[in-house]
């Protein structure tokens, strides 16, 4: 038997529970499906050192904005997890876990959710499953050796469980660069195949660098900000939590005994083939690190700001390391390929017209062009904290404020009306 329930919230993430959080103030009927059998499902399958990369002062979802004694610090998987928990049991979320939602189709002037705990109709579906969805692997990890032991670094968790012997970590993003730090530490023999991801001081004259973004207006950037649309969906710059913060350099990883290549093209008969861009991307990294802290320096002195000079070690080790285009593996004694490689994104189960060619929502902040139908925990939905545990009570209000406007009388009398647009294109 169907159920009807006037707004379904899909995934139970920190932008699915900060919506649900929203509308509970608005008063309005609602409940979250969360495919994962607990809270906080993303954050338990980090690896077990795992720390937030951005300080605990960010920590701001809506009604449990972080007021603890260590703002600057940050928090551990364990610790995220268990806010998550406490936010859920505070405000009794109406969460239900183990549902999988297999597809969301229009319906009349709503929505028809089938889902794996029966079908539900509903006026509004707010998907907030993020972007991070799918571990994502290149074409070519076909062709490694059955010997070589492969995981993304979505399953890694810490050295002792890999097989013994040297690794090769795939990408140099926050992900890659701190699990390639981790096994360096612990006594493997790493290889890093590194991209151009760029870098940023952790702290910079005494302040974090979270805190000069946030002065300079990083996190406020809209989309129209950006260089191109697609700088939406760049990878993070590397940097780490972990004990304390601290800055993450590849030269200095060069300096610590990591086998630095560049970016991995292809393998073929166990043999790793790479670009020739390692030099190139450790300048990117360099030079990105420059124009950062000219920018706060420009900052400081624009402002009158009282801060003590700083300047950063200009590190070179990296770029003493010869560049090899053709790696044996076997040779190598590579036995663990980490593939620190990103995720893919699948919206194919929303059944509605509102994607581009490359299968992304377009939408205003969210709304849809289909009444009815948000998105939320994107990167740059609105702004540079989009998709941030930092920015999500900002975009969550806003959705829970548009639904609670569409569904009073005169919303849903406009609703009926634009139900034609889906009709018409669909």
């Amino acid at each position: 038997m169907e159920q009807y329930i006037e707004t379904i919230i899909v995934g139970g993430g920190q932008h699915g529970l900060s919506t649900s959080y929203c509308l509970n103030n608005h008063g309005r009927e609602h409940v979250v499906l969360e495919k994962a059998p607990w809270a906080a499902d993303a954050w338990r399958n980090r690896w077990d050192s795992f720390t937030l990369v951005t300080p605990n002062w960010m920590i701001r979802l809506p009604g449990a904005e972080y007021n603890g004694d260590q703002p600057d610090t940050f928090m551990d998987r364990e610790q995220v997890v268990a806010y998550f928990e406490a936010y859920i049991e505070r405000y009794n979320l109406p969460l239900r876990f183990g549902v999988e939602v297999f597809s969301v189709e229009p319906d009349h002037n709503g929505f028809l959710v089938k889902t794996s705990q029966g079908d539900f109709r509903s006026d509004n579906v707010v998907v907030a499953v993020g972007f991070y969805q799918q571990p994502r692997f290149p074409s070519f990890s076909k062709n490694c050796d059955p010997h070589i032991h492969q995981i993304h670094s979505d399953h890694y968790r810490n050295s002792g469980l890999l097989p013994t012997g040297p690794v090769l970590v795939v990408g140099s993003a926050q992900s890659g660069s701190q699990i390639a730090e981790e096994l360096n530490e612990s006594g493997r023999v790493v290889y890093l195949s590194v991209s151009t991801t760029g870098r940023f001081p952790r702290r910079y004259r005494g302040v974090d660098a979270a805190v000069w973004m946030q002065k300079m207006g990083y996190f406020e950037r809209t989309v129209d900000q950006l260089p191109s649309t697609q700088a939406r969906f760049a990878a993070s710059a590397h940097g780490t939590g972990k004990n304390g913060g601290h800055t993450i350099n590849l030269h200095q990883f060069a300096r610590d005994g990591i086998n630095l290549l560049g970016r991995l093209q292809n393998i073929e008969d166990n043999r790793a083939h790479l670009a020739p861009d390692l030099h190139e991307n450790l300048a990117k990294a360099d030079q990105f690190e420059l124009e950062f802290v000219q920018e706060i320096d420009q900052y400081i002195q624009q402002n009158g700001l009282d801060v003590p000079e700083e300047f950063l070690p200009d590190l070179k080790d990296g770029f003493a390391q010869e560049q090899i285009l053709d790696l044996d593996l076997k040779a190598a004694g590579i036995r663990n390929i980490v593939w620190a490689t990103g995720y893919a994104c699948d919206f194919s189960w929303v059944k509605l017209p509102v994607f581009d060619s490359d299968g992304l929502p377009v939408h205003q902040r969210g709304v849809t062009p289909v009444a009815g139908l948000y998105f939320i925990g994107m990167p740059f939905l609105h702004s540079g904290k989009s998709g941030l545990l930092y920015g999500a009570a900002e975009d969550a209000t806003f959705i829970a404020d548009r639904i609670a406007t569409n569904n009073n009388d005169v919303g849903k009398i406009i609703r009926e009306n634009n139900f034609q647009y889906s009709q018409r294109i669909g």
